[in-house]
């Protein structure tokens, strides 16, 4: 597989650091230079690149500060990623030059590197870590669990929409059912219906009144009673003398009391008509009352009640479904969760034994990192080993517990060193912040040989102080801290050859240079691979 690689990381306006180019080869990297120089800025530089959050305080960030870390990802691609204050000192972030955000910037670093500082093991303070690097050591599988878990998540997900408990569900069956009952029984005709009814009514209530009108003048004029109209016409008209002198008017009176007996007669023809029918009447104002409650009880109108009837046969239909789907679920997700407490089992038993094989794998390389006295193991808990951590105990006889709790900080870098060589990630650059502080001696040479073998497996980049370690390196990086006209800078320069020789000699016998320093220096360079 292609390794990613850190190809440059440039700074400027860092602290002392006024502009410094570090172009990094394949392998094992070291930089060294007297304390003080500018190594923890560096290392901040690219910090700051792969989105850390930090005061402009922590790394001295003026206003023109810059920083960039290039790479070279496992498909062959540059990426670019940088950060540079404001004039305010804000920090803005890009990716290949485009404005982006810190959160990028530590998605895509991610995958690309990781930093073991001596107080800031990061691989090895988080859990999920440590089990990714457990996993990958035996090429453990969840795939199948993990299906089984969205499945049952799923499931249950699904039964929670269901919501309250079966009687509660049955009381809202019943509820949506009287509801529909209650609209079909009303067998409403149309939207219209109301409407046209009433206007029947109101013609039928129209002729109801009619007809009592006619009835009261029939009573008045032709009832069987001595003081009705027409009798007492009839009577008055039968007082006229019989002489002859009357009978023109005698027959006018007459002819006019029969028509007024015919006209009476047409009303009472009228008066018992059929078509007046009470009994229809009664049952129309019914059927208006019922018509105008559904309306009133479904939305105010016959087309939304109608509309409503709708809606509720779907309602219906739909939790009747889900109630069909609801008698199978239960059991879907009792075998769901069979499954699940199977593959769990599985995996925990697979993630124990990689848990054993890796402890031992890690204990042989102890000795290697300066920790022959020590003692480390995995330990895995939970149903599916997920609950995993390491246990470290620093010298014999000493209680084991969690490595973070029990391990100084060089010791934890070390014991991360110890593991990259048995977990190493080719895909991935390495960095390691004075790994070797306080050690010295062949624990040193053991600790340089160690990198230049993890630097085999993909790039490594160091900082130290000790010579023994930097001879080991593929490349050599000096910083220096100078100062002229009052101003102190840091450079940083690539070296080889002589000058190499005499860097490591200044490791070895600090400022006052001698013959010997530099023949040791050359001894060390010779007898590293």
């Amino acid at each position: 597989m292609p390794k990613a690689q850190l190809l440059e990381l440039y700074a400027h306006g860092l602290g002392v650091i006024e502009e410094a180019r570090l172009e990094l080869g394949a392998g094992f990297n070291v930089i060294t230079g007297e304390t003080g120089a500018g190594k923890t800025l560096l290392l901040g530089a690219l910090d700051l690149c792969l989105g850390a959050d930090v005061p402009a305080s922590r790394y001295a960030v003026l206003g023109d500060m810059r920083t960039t870390a290039v790479f070279e990802t496992r498909d062959g691609q540059e990426l670019a990623l940088s950060r540079e204050a404001s004039s305010s000192g804000r920090l803005r972030s890009t990716v290949n030059g485009a404005p982006s955000s810190a959160e990028a910037l530590r998605t895509y670093a991610q995958d690309l590197i990781v930093i073991h500082g001596q107080h800031d093991s990061l691989a090895l303070r988080n859990k999920s870590e440590v089990l990714r690097i457990l996993d990958a050591s035996a090429a453990i599988s969840t795939d199948d669990l993990d299906e089984v878990r969205r499945r049952l998540s799923d499931a249950l997900g699904f039964r929670a929409t269901f919501g309250g408990d079966a009687d509660g569900r049955a009381r809202e069956l019943e509820f949506i059912q009287f509801q529909i009952d209650e609209l079909e029984a009303a067998k409403i005709d149309s939207p219209t219906e109301l409407h046209e009814t009433l206007e029947t009514l109101t013609r039928l209530t129209s002729l109801q009144q009619g007809r009592a009108a006619v009835g009261e003048v029939l009573e008045a004029l032709d009832a069987d009673v001595d003081d009705a109209v027409l009798v007492r016409f009839a009577r008055t008209i039968a007082k006229l003398p019989s002489d002859e002198i009357y009978e023109s008017a005698r027959t006018t009176l007459r002819a006019a009391l029969e028509q007024a007996r015919e006209g009476v007669h047409e009303l009472t023809a009228f008066y018992v008509d059929e078509g007046v029918d009470e009994e229809m009447a009664s049952t129309l104002e019914a059927r208006v009352g019922e018509l105008r409650v559904i309306a009133r009880k479904y939305g105010g109108s016959l087309e939304s009640a109608l509309q409503t009837l709708q809606q509720l046969k779907r309602e219906l239909r739909d939790a009747l479904d889900q109630e069909n789907r609801l008698l199978t679920l239960d059991e879907e997700i009792s075998t769901l969760r069979s499954e699940e407490r199977e593959l769990a089992r599985i995996v925990r038993r697979e993630r124990e034994f990689a848990a054993v094989q890796l402890s031992e794998a890690v204990r042989r390389q102890l000795p290697r990192v300066a920790l022959s006295s020590a003692t480390l193991r995995f330990e895995v808990d939970g149903d599916d080993g997920s609950d995993v951590q390491i246990l470290f105990a620093p010298n014999p006889g000493f209680p084991e517990g969690p490595l973070q709790a029990l391990a100084s900080g060089g010791e934890l870098s070390r014991v991360l060193l110890a593991l990259s060589l048995e977990t190493a990630h080719e895909d991935v650059v390495a960095v390691f912040d004075e790994i070797d502080a306080g050690l010295g001696g062949q624990v040193a040479q053991q600790i340089g040989q160690c990198l230049a073998e993890l630097g085999r497996q993909q790039q490594v980049l160091a900082v130290t102080h000790l010579a023994s370690v930097a001879a080991k390196a593929d490349h050599h990086y000096v910083i220096e801290k100078t100062t002229a006209g009052g101003t102190t800078l840091t450079t940083l320069r690539h070296v080889t050859g002589e000058r190499r020789v005499e860097e490591i000699a200044r490791m070895l016998a600090g400022d006052t240079m001698s013959d010997e320093a530099k023949a040791l220096a050359a001894q060390l360079l010779e007898t590293s691979p």
